[in-house]
This record gives C-alpha cells, structure tokens and sequence, in this order.
C-alpha cells in the first residue's frame, strides 16, 4: 500500500484555471501533466478560494443564490466552489475513500423494489404509478430526489446512501434498474416541462411547458435538482443524455427568454457536469453567440489561447472558428425538439475526431403515438 500512489499524487486545486481544462486539452487526465494547470483556463477572471469560501460559507454547493451574489458583482466571476465540485465529479471524486463496511446496494436495491425509500417507506414503484403530474407532491417532497438520483456524494437526505463503484457497474448491467430509472427520469422531466423524445437522450417542451417553465424559472431551488439529475444520468450509464437537456435549458434561458432566472447555474453548473470536452465546448459556444451583455460572458475561451490576429479574422483558428459559429445558423425552435446533430457544425474539429455524434431527434415518434405510453416505450430501448 505504501507505494500505491507513488506514481500519481492527487494535487487539490486551488484555482478556477486548474478545475476548468474545457478549452486546453482532449483528455481530463492532462491537467496533472507538467505545465497543464497553468493553461487550463477558460474564463477571464476567477475568484480565490478564499473569497469563494466566504461567499459560500452559508449556501449549499449548488444554490442558485449565487447567481445572484455573481450578477450583483461589478465584474462577475466564476465560482471556485463550483468548479472544484464539479472537478471532482468529473474525475470520479479522486482520493475518495470508499465506506469500508459490506456495500448493501441500497440504491441498487432500491429500484428493483425490494426496499423502501427512507425515511418516507415509499417503494419506486408507487413513485412510478401514482406520482406523474402529482406537481405539489414533487415540488414539496425533499427526500425522494436523493433516492431516485443517486450519487458518489452525500445529499442532504443522510438516510440516503453514497453509489459506489462496484454498485454502479452492478447498476448498469441490471436492465430493470436502468428501466425504472429512465422512467423516474421522464417524471422529473415532465415536472420540468419537458418531453424525452428518443432512446438517444433529445429532449423538447412538454405540451405543459409554459406553466411549468414559470414555476421552474420561480423555483430555483430546482435547479439543485437538474445538477444532481445529470450527474446521476453520468455515473449509472446515460452521460448521453446530458447534452440534449443542457442544451435545451440553454436555449431557453438564453434565446427563448423562458428562464432567464437559470443561465448562470446552467453555465456555472450544468456545462460542466459533461465529460466530454468537445462537448462542453460546444455549449459554451452556443451559450456565447447569445449571452447579453456579451462582454460579461467569462466562460469562453482565453485569450491567450487565442493565436494573434485582428479578431474575427479569417486567417486565424479564432477567425476561422468564429466565422464557422456564424454560418451555422439558429439551432431549432425549441416546439420542434432537440436534434443537435447540426451544433457539429459549430466545432468542426469536434466533429472530425468523432468525439461526439448526436441522432436524428425522434420527431416522427412523437407525432405517430400522440401521447406516448412512456412504459412501454421506455421497454424499447436497449439498455
């Protein structure tokens, strides 16, 4: 044991720059290499631990009252509490110990219906059959979102267990877990106001968007909510499904202006709950063409990456990239669902190393069945 890490040492960051290697590299793996914390920024300016520490000593790590403490800042900037929660998710919590005692597979267990949820006794399959469209219930309810969402992360239900590593490979090669589980999935979905379109994660308005955009946009304790769900949908085997929805919520905040209250948590927390850099690249992109004011936008790429040349020139990459974004046009109106196969066409070196490749959106599906079955469809698709 005394050797086990002699090779690789986990070093805490102490910075925005080391958290945030979106725009430096194709690998995670490459901020521990000599020289790759220095460039791995991309933001103009961040707060210092001690600062963000002050700001946060009484918020909880995903509240959305930091958008407002940001936006109330005669510059804004981003959250180093939010960027090292999200590190450590991506980098699957590193130098985490796992609970030494016999793992119960609580969670496991949970959604196969053979025990309750705690403290409240409710089994998933009651949650299943009777609490679709129950809105008052699962805006009210506070212990339910831990069970139906697990994570590698305490919550604030502490009857809730930690996902391990060995219950999350059993989790995802257990098909009636991952069923239950994409159906809990399209119940908070539909408490948000949207529709899951197809097997491939697209996502577009539910009929119910407006009022349920309205009560989403007022309710921002939600979007603590929407953070956990994605890093949920990441660790038992829908990492997929991250894009459509963040993406859409984008949109919506951004273009649409149905949840202007949302796009600082869905810049500072949904983003970079992806994996993938391409793809979190490919949001910021998008999210940058249509944030106001636009020179308060502080999650793009830094300057100093950027090869010297009048900007907007097409004789440099930043040129060339930016007159690329302009040229591919308006993503689709939200009524018509999510097909981001087009948004390939915003980072064309994405595109090429095949890092991300997104389905038609299920259009057809939808207009054919009316209301879907959702059951019935959840059954087919291969899990």
């Amino acid at each position: 044991m005394g050797n086990l890490m002699g090779s690789w040492r986990y070093k805490e960051p102490s910075t925005v720059e080391e958290c945030d290697s979106t725009w430096e590299t194709d690998s995670e793996s490459d901020e521990h290499q000599p020289g790759g914390e220095e460039e791995d920024s991309g933001i103009s300016e961040s707060m210092s631990p001690a600062e963000s520490g002050r700001e946060v000593e009484q918020l909880d790590h995903e509240s959305p009252q930091f958008g407002d403490i940001l936006k109330s800042s005669s510059r804004m900037k981003r959250s180093f509490y939010a960027a090292k929660d999200l590190y450590k998710y991506r980098h699957c919590y590193p130098n985490y110990k796992e609970p030494r005692q016999l793992n119960e597979y609580r969670n496991l267990r949970f959604y196969l219906n053979k025990i309750p949820l705690v403290p409240d006794g409710i089994y998933i399959e009651e949650i299943l059959t009777n609490w679709r469209g129950d809105y008052e219930k699962l805006e009210h309810n506070h212990t339910y979102i831990q069970w139906l969402f697990p994570l590698r992360e305490q919550g604030l239900n502490f009857y809730a267990q930690e996902l391990t590593q060995d219950e999350i490979k059993e989790f995802q090669s257990t098909r009636e877990a991952k069923r239950r589980f994409l159906l809990a999935y399209t119940i908070m979905l539909d408490f948000f106001g949207i529709k899951l379109l197809d097997k491939n994660g697209n996502v577009a308005r539910a009929p119910n968007w407006q009022d349920r955009f309205q009560h989403l946009n007022e309710s921002q304790h939600n979007f603590l909510r929407i953070t956990r769900i994605l890093k949920s949908l990441g660790e038992l085997g829908f990492e997929n499904f991250k894009l459509p929805l963040v993406h859409l919520l984008l949109e919506e905040a951004l273009v649409e202006g149905t949840l202007p209250n949302m796009r600082h948590s869905a810049l500072e927390y949904f983003v970079f709950t992806l994996r993938q850099h391409s793809q979190r690249r490919v949001l910021l992109r998008f999210a940058q063409r249509h944030y106001q004011p636009p020179e308060n936008f502080i999650w793009g790429p830094p300057k100093k990456k950027r090869i010297s040349g009048a900007p907007g020139s097409i004789g440099t990459k930043a040129g060339k990239n930016e007159a690329l974004e302009r040229s591919a046009g308006r993503a689709r109106s939200p009524k018509e669902g999510r097909n981001l196969s087009n948004l390939d066409r915003e980072d064309m070196d994405e595109r090429k190393s095949g890092e991300w490749k997104m389905a038609k959106s299920s259009k057809v599906l939808q207009e054919s069945r009316g209301r879907i079955d959702m059951e019935e469809y959840i059954e087919t698709i291969p899990l």
